[in-house]
């Protein structure tokens, strides 16, 4: 659970990192908006570091840890696709999100 919930943070701050100069911020300087994205990934990086050596030695795999990260990455891109840059979901949202979490359940079979 805690591999869980630190992936889960570490995704927030990464989406934030990667995306929130799309809203408000195309206006500020490429070079202003590479700083202070690295800063946001920085804490990402503090949060992503333990819960991939805590999952690891917990016995998840390598990846095991990946796809579970990968299927947190879209939930929480998709709430902030909708709740902050304002674009819909679509059916296709659903489908990409379906076959991550089909790819999730084939690395954890016989686990």
């Amino acid at each position: 659970m805690q591999t869980f919930l630190l992936l889960a943070a570490s995704n927030i701050f990464m989406t934030v990192a990667w995306y929130w100069h799309l809203k408000g911020g195309m206006n500020k300087p490429l070079f202003s908006v590479i700083l202070i994205s690295w800063a946001i990934a920085f804490v990402e990086y503090c949060l992503a570091v333990p819960a991939n050596r805590i999952g690891f030695a917990s016995g998840w795999s390598a990846g095991q840890l990946k796809v579970v990260q990968e299927a947190i990455a879209l939930v929480v891109f998709g709430i902030f696709m909708v709740a902050v840059l304002g674009e819909p979901l679509h059916w296709r949202h659903f489908a990409a999100f379906a076959c991550i979490m089909g790819a999730v359940g084939f690395l954890f079979i016989g686990k």
